[in-house]
């Protein structure tokens, strides 16, 4: 019976996902990793996106039944302050690659409905300006870790 349930299921995924074949189909996603900080502090969400496509995306945000928020950040440094602020979208050129991570383009996951623990597999849904998805199975790391590794 769970098998019967798992193919429709899995064919809305795939299917939900893909708008044209230029859209976020042609994304490879590479060293997912979050960041989990203690209590109730927002996670840092990082990872390698390479566009094999010939058709530039703007990354636009990211959805967790995780967390009740995730948003689109980026960490820069001004007049030698760190600073953080909120963006509108991470552009991937055509034949191109963006790093999300620490000190650059990042996800800020807020709110978890549940304790993350480092080792569990969270599941983010990249969401792209031509509506367009790709979903991404993401490690939980330690709020020490510096990579996915």
């Amino acid at each position: 019976m769970k098998h019967l349930l798992a193919a429709p299921f899995a064919a809305l995924l795939l299917a939900g996902g893909h708008a044209r074949a230029n859209d976020a189909g042609a994304v490879r996603v590479s060293r997912a990793w979050i960041r989990v900080l203690p209590g109730d502090l927002p996670a840092g969400g990082y990872a390698t996106l390479r566009n094999t496509g010939g058709t530039a995306l703007t990354l636009i945000g990211a959805r967790s039944a995780n967390y009740r928020r995730v948003m689109l950040h980026k960490s820069m440094s001004v007049d030698g302050m760190s600073q953080m602020s909120m963006v509108a979208g991470v552009p991937l050129p055509a034949h191109g690659t963006v790093r999300l991570a620490p000190g650059g383009y990042h996800l800020m996951l807020m709110h978890a409905f549940h304790a993350v623990k480092p080792g569990d597999e969270i599941l983010v849904s990249l969401q792209f300006a031509d509506g367009s998805s790709l979903a991404v199975e993401f490690l939980a790391r330690p709020a020490n870790a510096a990579g996915a590794e």
